[in-house]
């Protein structure tokens, strides 16, 4: 073989492939990556359907940690709160009868001075009046001299008729009998009797004695100054009983007592004054009276309450708080007594104070609708819609909803959590 002829053999040996050879061997590897791509597919949706699936359940509640005390059924007594002044039950400013001279004062008239019921406070100089008081003496001697002279004259003008057997007219014969004479005798005589009782009356009121056990509120007068019927001497208020004077809202009447009568008696009434008295100090009085009006506002009432003994003058009252004139003080009036209700604070109830929060079957959160007999103020008794013994949640929950499962606090099966508590 020429060398002319080896050189075509080698050039249509190394010849390059055909255009439709590349396009067949494109297209094989075309269709092999497809159906690797189809086949993936084909056995991921197999093995998702052929899987087993695991069930979504909503995660377990957790149950709330809650404190609860016992309902507890019985007879409750309503408590009115109020406050008011306390004012006098009896007060008197003494003027004299008659006009003088102050001889003599008593060493207890002073503001806050003690004063015993007839005790002599002031006395006006006498002398006058004793005069007086001999004049009329004298003047009754007079009369009755008068009267029985007269009372012989018509014993005698009696006998002279008689004698001389005259027969004269009605009219007349008073005349010739001298009843007109006697008549004026007898007048006279009583005249003179009434002035010295006059006289030994205003004697008497020279001396000035006090009308009831008191004490001092302003004194008027001092020893020495004259006197007349116009003057002021003193001022005195009773200390065997005050008066306070409370307001109460309208509608809490109801459950108080007041009496209509002086022989009925009222609520009994507990004063307390914490500014001047301290804490846990207080005194006692009972409602007497109902105003029979509105004060001014409109919206309360006024009760009148006594008070014994305010200024703790008696041996049993020794050393306890007493009432000052013009202070204000607290009261809680002791009202009627509802049965079988519930007592339970304000801060317990719930949904604006209507209904409270009840451990329910399965220890699940129940919302309790109630019906409140009486709104006092630091708790209200519930008439219906609670039973005796169930317990009642104290716990503030917050996003509280019926069926809430709860866990007792205390409660034997109670296993508490590291840093669990109520709320």
């Amino acid at each position: 073989m020429t060398t002319h002829e080896h050189s075509k053999e080698t050039t249509h040996a190394t010849q390059p492939p055909s255009r439709w050879m590349r396009l067949l061997a494109g297209g094989f590897k075309l269709a092999v990556a497809v159906l690797i791509l189809v086949g993936a597919a084909a056995a991921y949706r197999y093995q998702i359907k052929t899987s087993p699936r695991a069930k979504r359940q909503p995660p377990p509640r957790q149950a709330k940690l809650v404190q609860v005390i016992p309902l507890e059924e019985g007879n409750c007594t309503t408590v009115v709160k109020a406050m008011g002044p306390v004012i006098p039950a009896q007060q008197v400013t003494l003027h004299p009868q008659v006009a003088g001279q102050i001889v003599e004062l008593s060493d207890a008239i002073i503001p806050g001075g003690i004063i015993r019921a007839g005790e002599k406070i002031v006395a006006i100089d006498r002398r006058d009046y004793e005069i007086l008081v001999q004049q009329r003496q004298a003047d009754v001697a007079n009369a009755t001299k008068n009267l029985k002279i007269e009372q012989g004259n018509q014993a005698v003008a009696r006998q002279e008729y008689e004698l001389l057997g005259e027969v004269v007219a009605e009219e007349d014969q008073e005349l010739v009998l001298r009843e007109p004479q006697l008549a004026s005798a007898r007048a006279a005589l009583e005249s003179a009797q009434a002035a010295l009782r006059r006289a030994k009356l205003d004697l008497a009121r020279c001396e000035i004695t006090a009308p009831f056990n008191a004490i001092v509120r302003e004194k008027h007068v001092d020893l020495g100054a004259t006197v007349t019927s116009g003057s002021q001497l003193v001022t005195l208020i009773a200390t065997d009983e005050t008066w306070v004077e409370l307001k109460v809202p309208v509608d809490e009447l109801k459950w108080l007592t007041i009496p209509r009568d002086n022989g009925e008696t009222g609520s009994s009434v507990t004063i307390y004054n914490t500014l001047a008295w301290g804490k846990g100090r207080c005194r006692t009085g009972q409602v007497v009276r109902l105003y029979g009006e509105l004060e001014p506002a409109g919206k309360f009432a006024r009760l009148l309450v006594a008070v014994d003994d305010p200024f703790c003058l008696k041996d049993e009252n020794r050393g306890r708080p007493q009432l000052l004139l013009g202070s204000m003080v607290q009261a809680e009036v002791q009202g009627a007594t509802l049965a079988s209700v519930f007592p339970v604070r304000w801060e317990y109830l719930r949904d604006n104070n209507r209904a409270v929060w009840i451990v329910g079957q399965d220890n699940q959160l129940e919302i309790r609708p109630v019906e409140i007999a009486y709104r006092g103020p630091e708790e209200v008794f519930i008439e219906t819609g609670l039973s005796a013994n169930e317990r009642l949640v104290v716990t503030d929950i917050a996003a509280a909803v019926p069926g809430m499962p709860l866990r007792i606090a205390g409660a034997p099966d109670e296993k508490a959590e590291p840093g669990a508590g109520p709320g």
